[in-house]
């Protein structure tokens, strides 16, 4: 059955001259949108949005990319803070069952290296979880995800410059809860590994590839996963070269997936306008049950939250967005 998505608020706003901006370029056509002019408390622009989460109190987490990053939160009544910067140019966030705030950090190409965190947020205390793999640092990485068991699962990608200090390659981890730090998927079975997630089971491991070059892998790959964490038996779940691939992406209840992908301008790569940029929601076989267009670039990332979890938010751009769905989400 198709998922039946109401209305699209736009939350997070362009801010000009200390004004919220929430208009619609092009009216929206059936995109229906309430949105509204007010001041926002955030000094500066907020300039690429990335990695939401979702806290107890429903308050929305959400990374900002530009220069040494930050970490925004956004309450219920719409105030908009910062709550860390710099972040350590911190991309993918989540909250664990403990309600501790978990980061994908980048590093500040100084003294802080890439790293996994996580902020207990009662005190503040940041805990490293992962900034080395077998005596070698970590790259770049990406996002993250926690499954029934509390074990974390991320991504890691080199940038432009690797060093010999650095693992050298892409790579899927996992933390267990002892702290220990397994590598589960790496070159050449995987090419640039950026959004991950876990069905509701445990049962199935979701990852996004987003190499931009022609040829380059441009998929959600879907993998059996064991209970000792191991992946195996990829399958192509779906494959979006040549236009943009997903980024970000979260699973609700009943396993149907949520992924931000697509372009509404050429960015100057290979890829295409083929992917409509907006939500694209997959049943867990494969098939498109909706489509949640997103008219600002760069779409990003997707989370659920809400009193009931059926709240879905979207980081694209300069904005956040959310919009009410049927099925109950996930926190993954």
């Amino acid at each position: 059955s198709m998922l039946k998505v109401s209305i699209l608020h736009v939350l997070g706003f362009c801010i000009f001259s200390g004004r919220a901006w929430g208009g619609v370029p092009g009216g929206g056509g059936a995109l229906a949108q309430e949105a509204e002019n007010r001041p926002v408390a955030v000094e500066g622009i907020i300039s690429f949005t990335e990695g939401p989460t979702v806290d107890e109190a429903g308050a929305v987490y959400f990374t900002d990319l530009r220069v040494t990053g930050r970490i925004l939160k956004m309450d219920t009544d719409g105030t908009i803070t910062t709550y860390r910067e710099p972040s350590n140019r911190a991309n993918g966030l989540i909250f664990d069952s403990e309600w501790r705030l978990l980061a994908c950090e980048g590093g500040n190409g100084d003294d802080v290296l890439p790293r996994i965190t996580r902020t207990n947020i009662a005190t503040g205390e940041i805990e490293v979880l992962a900034d080395h793999f077998e005596g070698k640092q970590l790259h770049q990485p990406n996002d993250l995800t926690i499954d029934g068991q509390g074990r974390v699962y991320f991504t890691d990608r080199p940038g432009p410059v690797v060093t010999a200090e650095q693992t050298g390659v892409h790579g899927v981890y996992r933390i267990d809860p002892d702290g220990s730090i397994a590598r589960i998927l790496t070159e050449p079975d995987i090419e640039r590994p950026n959004g991950i997630v876990i069905s509701p089971d445990d049962r199935t491991l979701y990852l996004i590839e987003t190499a931009q070059q022609e040829g380059g892998a441009r998929m959600i790959r879907a993998y059996d996963l064991a209970e000792d964490g191991t992946a195996s038996n990829m399958r192509v779940f779906h494959d979006f070269y040549p236009g943009r691939s997903g980024d970000g992406m979260t699973i609700d209840s009943e396993g149907n997936l949520y992924v931000a992908a697509g372009l509404n301008r050429l960015r100057g790569t290979s890829e295409t306008l083929d992917t409509v940029a907006g939500v694209h929601v997959f049943s867990p076989a494969g098939e498109l049950l909706e489509h949640i267009p997103i008219w600002e670039d760069t779409i990003t990332n997707v989370a659920f939250g809400g009193d009931d979890l059926r709240t879905l938010y979207i980081t694209s751009g300069k904005t956040l967005f959310s919009v009410r769905t049927d099925v109950t989400g996930t926190r993954r």
